[in-house]
């Protein structure tokens, strides 16, 4: 079967029960911490919310029906670290462009984007350029990124075909996290953030609490995952926030910066 047609199939089979998906979706909402600074909508704006949505087209947004989850440290300031909703457009085989929120229910912030691109793309990017584009390896092997609510296989063959690539991703607002209050409008630079490429990096309450919330097993996706490791090539970038964290971590199999094999 090829990989397209047994991800249609797993995807139907997945919406085949829509009290499944409803329960699925409920166990899995993660509300933002913030609201943005600003007086209620006034019913006006309201009105004219709703005649948009009658009249004018959203074509653009149509196609983000790619979800993906994950956490991104600060390149810059590598203990400021943040869970990161992905809504994704696959735009062709080698690219997708994603708008990163600071939750997955209507009221969530957006406070990013991110670019990925496959191998193949990156290689063409002259070096200055590399510095801004982080590896994935480390992010699928270890469990930490995934795709919510969909069936097992799909996952698999989502993250199958993302073996390898990079991502490009600018933070815009600091909507809090681990604890810290964030801010209520979008201030200062745009920040620039990176993966994690070492166990033991990432501070650990963060992914113990998208777990708990969204009853995501990273454990268990990292051993079924194993397999991709003979997929997984050396990447740039692996070795850019080496030893940044301030505690100790360890490699995790298959990943490995491409500089250090030359």
């Amino acid at each position: 079967m090829q990989p397209s047609t047994l991800i249609a199939a797993a995807l139907f089979a997945a919406c085949a029960s829509a009290s499944t998906v409803t329960l699925a979706g409920a166990a899995q909402d993660s509300k933002p911490q913030v609201a943005p600074a600003g007086e209620a909508k006034a019913p006006r704006t309201r009105v004219l919310e709703a005649g948009a949505r009658v009249l004018q087209r959203n074509a653009p947004l149509a196609k983000f029906d790619i979800y993906l989850n994950g956490f991104h440290p600060m390149k810059d300031q590598p203990d400021q670290q943040v869970e990161a909703h992905h809504f994704c457009h696959q735009m062709n085989e080698d690219m997708a462009q994603c708008a990163l929120f600071d939750g997955n229910t209507s009221n969530a912030n957006l406070n990013g984007i991110e670019y990925i691109i496959s191998e193949k793309l990156f290689n063409t990017l002259p070096q200055e350029e590399r510095r801004f584009w982080h590896p994935h390896n480390g992010e699928i092997l270890s469990g930490q990124l995934v795709a919510p609510g969909i069936p097992e296989a799909a996952e698999h063959e989502l993250m199958k075909k993302k073996m390898n690539s990079y991502g490009k991703t600018w933070h815009v607002w600091n909507t809090g996290a681990n604890g810290k209050e964030g801010d209520s409008l979008p201030l200062g630079p745009a920040m620039l953030a990176w993966s994690f490429n070492r166990d033991g990096e990432m501070l650990p309450n963060l992914q113990e609490e998208r777990d708990t919330r969204m009853k995501i097993r990273t454990a268990e996706k990292r051993r079924k995952r194993a397999d991709l490791g003979k997929l997984a090539r050396p990447q740039s970038g692996v070795d850019d926030l080496k030893g940044k964290f301030g505690r100790a971590s360890q490699e995790i199999p298959g990943v490995s910066d491409s500089r250090t094999q030359q």
